[in-house]
Parts: structure tokens; sequence; C-alpha cells
């Protein structure tokens, strides 16, 4: 298996540093930090993956496409070399809720462009979302980010290891992070069929033993496919959960 991401959601400062000092005794299993930017959280991607570097070496802060003008550098090129980020995860961003916080019709493609233009010396990663469509129209996006510049890629989580399978024998030869994340109860299933038009396998149960269980296959999948995993250990118990999967 080639890296580990945990996903931490940097909902503020203190609660962050609280999860990776939880996360820290598995520095031997994970390594890297991805920390998303959600706008509903006063800490930005970036400034939540310069807290991660105090606890670990690499840390990814996500890019949102839609916020990035092309007309304008990079807003937080800067930022990113001062505290020597030497990677992040280009994702297209969904329109905030707030009318005030400005947005662009830029693709994720562009950003991706422009992240190689700007800071060749920055890893850029993108997302793979494989539930909006057709595997065809899937491949031809991460053909077009591959074309950009993009080095390698990250999933939305998987729920059933045939649907894995297929896609990595699609994407064979690409440097794949497998994503997973915990699904604890009926309205969480009910979210990921409404939002990303999930269809879970039979033998799915919103519990943490099956989410602890279906991510160590996972793991062991990617391990014997020399590729990553993402794990988003989202509302659930973070302890109880890492636990189980590194145990």
């Amino acid at each position: 298996m080639k890296r580990v991401s945990v996903e931490l959601v940097p909902r503020e400062e203190e609660t962050l540093r609280d999860e990776l000092t939880l996360l820290q005794q598995y520095q031997d299993q994970v390594d890297v930090i991805n920390i998303p930017d959600l706008l509903r959280f006063d800490l930005r991607s970036w400034q939540g993956a310069v807290v991660a570097q105090d606890y670990f070496r690499m840390s990814m802060p996500h890019i949102r496409a839609i916020d990035i003008d092309l007309e304008q550098e990079l807003p937080m090129k800067e930022y990113l070399r001062a505290h020597k980020i030497e990677e992040v995860l280009v994702i297209q961003g969904d329109p905030p809720q707030r009318m005030n916080h400005a947005v662009y019709p830029t693709e994720s493609t562009d950003v991706i462009r422009k992240f190689r233009e700007e800071m060749p010396e920055i890893r850029v990663y993108a997302g793979i979302d494989q539930y909006r469509s057709s595997m065809r129209h899937e491949l031809y996006r991460v053909r077009r980010k591959v074309q950009a510049g993009a080095c390698g890629f990250f999933t939305q989580p998987f729920f059933d290891s045939r649907f894995l399978e297929m896609y990595a024998d699609m994407l064979a030869g690409l440097d794949i992070y497998w994503g997973v994340s915990p699904v604890m109860n009926a309205a969480s299933k009910s979210y990921w069929e409404r939002r990303n038009n999930v269809i879970f396998p039979q033998s799915f149960e919103p519990t943490l033993e099956w989410s602890i269980a279906f991510s160590r296959q996972v793991m062991d999948l990617a391990g014997k496919q020399d590729a990553g995993v993402y794990l988003m250990p989202i509302k659930t118990n973070l302890e109880e959960y890492l636990h189980g999967v590194f145990a």
C-alpha cells in the first residue's frame, strides 16, 4: 500500500488539535492528513494543514475550484510556500450558502493547470466522484485532469468492493487513493443515497463494525494494488473507528 490519508474537518483549531493528538498514536500507519475547505468554518483548509504539520510531516489542503479567479494569481500561493506545503487536492467545490462569498465559473482542470504554471513544485491531486455519472464519463474527466497535470486521485467513499474493483481495473496505472467512510445510521445512509446517488450492497449494515470491516477490506485491496487509502471518519467516534481499522 502506498500511503494512508485521514481526513479531519477543521471546525476550529482547538478541536482539530485534539483530533491530531489522538491520531498521533497511529504515526506508523497514517502518512498524510487531508483538510477539507468548508466555508461554514472560519479555519480555511490551508490554515488547518499548517496546524496538522505540528503533528504529521505531510498535510494536504483541499482547494475549491469555484473560489479561484483565473484572472488573478492563486490567492493562497504565498501562504503555501511560506509554510512548505507540498501537496494539494483540487476539487470542484459546492456553491456557498453565504451570498457575499465570491465564486467563479472555474473548473477543477483550470485550477490544476494553474497550479502547474504558478507552483510547479506542488504535487496536485484531483478528485473522482464515481457516483455522479457513468464510468465512461468519469474516465473522461480523469483523463482531462491528468492532461491538466494531476499527479493522482482521491475518490469519493466506496461501499462495495465489487464496484471498487471495477474502477481499479479502469484506472490501472494511476496513483489512486480509495475513499472509505463510516455510515453509522439510517439517516446517514439516506444522505449518501439522495445526495451522492450511492447504491449500497445488500450486505451493508449501518454499524461501526461493518464500517471497520469494510475499511480493512479496502486496505487489503489497496495493498495488493499498490494503491493508497483515504479514510474519512465523518460523524463517528474517531478513536473507536481508527482503533478498529488499524488493529
